[in-house]
């Protein structure tokens, strides 16, 4: 043993794993432990070494898991108690506020693997903070990291209401976890007696409901996304398609468009944009429509006069395996917006799913553009927001991919 025994379980693991840990990827799957040197439960803390006993990391075991072990350390002499955890919710928070600055009113605090909490999420949504817990590490030792958010933040002197778990994913289950959701009991906090709150982002104020909404409640992740498209909506007639909230609907709006359509399949969520748009008296010049985006597009000519056509539709692939249907649906909305955009007209188009690569969502793009007889001019290629962090090598924390095209005939 090439380092000094500690009293946790050994995973020796396979020169393959070895090789990816060493490229900075924190996860061991099933398949790449070699052997346990002894009894361990899952969630408990496991150190990893290499075939030749070198030390490598520590991290979460999981037996129910495909990813059998998750890093959360590199270092030998990391001891994982309060001190540690809070050691890094501090990190996490004071990266934040400097990527951030003061637009701290809604933010993602701490994004998984990209600041070393495997398979934690949380959002801070003005007061509330929003967990989402897809570890069973990460769940087992929530008493201790929750209250450590909360006074991590108001000794910052920001004011928390309290925090609420969204737990209602079905991943939970692969890790052995039950799906649930509600607030989180900070002992003498009073429990909060609703579940809407109120943010601002980008100078507009949104209603969020954090137990209902899509995620933890709200898409943080396309905040300056937003704020791009408010730059280019002056004077145009703008479609909205995929509104959710009527986020990207509402930067137009106050962009200073002569007009926005917004349209979303789920009459809930034009409701909320409606009202999203009525609280920022934005409404005058907006329309919302409930449809099916791709009957819409469809059923369109062109004669519409949109000049500004914005698409941020959900994840259409969440797996390699319908990585090609995805760029079928893709395809199919992006050529269709492309034809209606007249010469000279706007495009903004994205995905936020992981699998759908930069390379396949560009060749998909230059693929539509030939299919409409247009040629696309680049304005911009944006990613998610800073408090989204890309950790190079960790693939999985590179997502969202945003393009701003003026289209060219």
């Amino acid at each position: 043993m090439s380092f000094k025994k500690r009293n946790y379980v050994i995973a020796e693991v396979t020169k393959k794993a070895e090789k990816t840990l060493y490229q900075g990827h924190p996860w061991i799957y099933d398949a790449e432990v070699v052997s346990l040197d002894g009894t361990v439960q899952d969630g408990d803390i496991v150190d990893v070494v290499s075939s030749r006993g070198r030390f490598i990391g520590s991290g979460f075991y999981n037996s129910h898991s495909k990813i059998r072990i998750r890093l959360i350390s590199r270092n030998a002499n990391d001891r994982f108690d309060t001190d540690f955890f809070e050691r890094r919710i501090r990190y996490a928070w004071e990266y934040r506020k400097t990527v951030m600055g003061s637009d701290l009113d809604c933010c993602r605090i701490i994004f998984g693997e990209a600041d070393t909490f495997p398979g934690l999420t949380v959002d801070k949504f003005h007061d509330i903070l929003v967990v989402q817990t897809l570890s069973l590490g990460m769940e087992l030792r929530k008493d201790i990291i929750f209250p450590l958010l909360y006074k991590v933040l108001t000794e910052d002197g920001f004011t928390i209401r309290g925090i609420f778990e969204r737990n209602d994913v079905k991943v939970r289950e692969l890790e052995g976890m039950e799906q649930g959701k509600g607030f989180y009991s900070l002992g003498s906090i009073p429990v909060p007696d609703n579940t809407d709150v109120i943010i601002e982002e980008n100078g507009i104020r949104y209603h969020v409901d954090f137990e209902n909404g899509q995620k933890t409640g709200f898409f943080l992740d396309q905040k300056y996304n937003r704020l791009a498209v408010s730059k280019l909506a002056g004077g145009r007639k703008v479609l909205d398609c995929f509104t959710h909230t009527g986020s990207f609907a509402m930067n137009a709006a106050k962009g200073g468009a002569a007009s926005v359509c917004a349209v979303d399949i789920s009459q809930d969520a034009v409701n909320m944009a409606k009202r999203n748009a009525e609280m920022n008296g934005l409404s005058g010049n907006m329309e919302f429509i409930c449809e099916n985006v791709f009957d819409l597009l469809s059923s369109m000519t062109g004669k519409e006069g949109y000049d500004f056509i914005i698409l941020d539709p959900p994840a259409f692939t969440k797996s390699r395996a319908t990585v090609q249907s995805a760029v079928r649906g893709y395809k199919e909305i992006n050529l269709r917006a492309m034809k209606l955009l007249p010469p000279g007209g706007y495009l903004a188009t994205c995905s936020c799913s992981h699998f759908m690569t930069e390379q396949l969502f560009e060749e998909m793009l230059r693929s539509a553009a030939l299919d409409a007889h247009v040629n696309l001019r680049r304005i911009e290629y944006r990613q998610q927001a800073p408090d989204h962090p890309v950790l190079y090598n960790v693939p999985e924390t590179e997502y969202l991919k945003f393009y701003l095209f003026q289209v060219v005939r």
